[in-house]
């Protein structure tokens, strides 16, 4: 997978070999085929439904107004992740490395794959098990 393009709360969009295009939503841990060229995608992106889909452009309005500007290596993180239910727009955002954004949302939704929506967890802040 070749990078094509990404939003400012650190959401991915992803070349295959075969040319398609695919979104890797962090927030929610899904990751869906929305172009079958980049051509086709580049079109896509050029209407506004698209773009706030993919780019949530209002959003990242709203936090650049409010001095959230992350730079090429970072993104907007949530103090709540946007999956559980406790978490809004109105939560705490914060710059953070999209390297490490990416990482640590890729793992706690990887923890959560198996529950069902809605589902009561208790999280554990430790070293991963194995």
């Amino acid at each position: 997978m070749t990078l094509v393009a990404r939003n400012a709360f650190g959401d991915l969009f992803l070349r295959n070999t075969f040319g398609s295009i695919f979104w890797l939503d962090c927030a929610i841990g899904k990751f869906t085929k929305v172009a079958s060229s980049e051509l086709q995608f580049q079109q896509l992106t050029d209407t506004y439904e698209k773009r706030q889909e993919w780019f949530a452009e209002k959003e990242q309005r709203s936090a650049g107004d409010q001095g959230f500007l992350p730079k090429i290596d970072q993104c907007i993180g949530f103090s709540t992740p946007l999956i559980f239910t406790e978490s809004s727009t109105a939560n705490t955002m914060y710059i953070v490395d999209i390297y490490e954004h990416v990482s640590f949302l890729g793992d706690l939704n990887r923890q959560l794959a198996d529950c069902p929506d809605g589902a009561k967890i208790r999280l554990r802040v430790g070293k991963p098990i194995n």
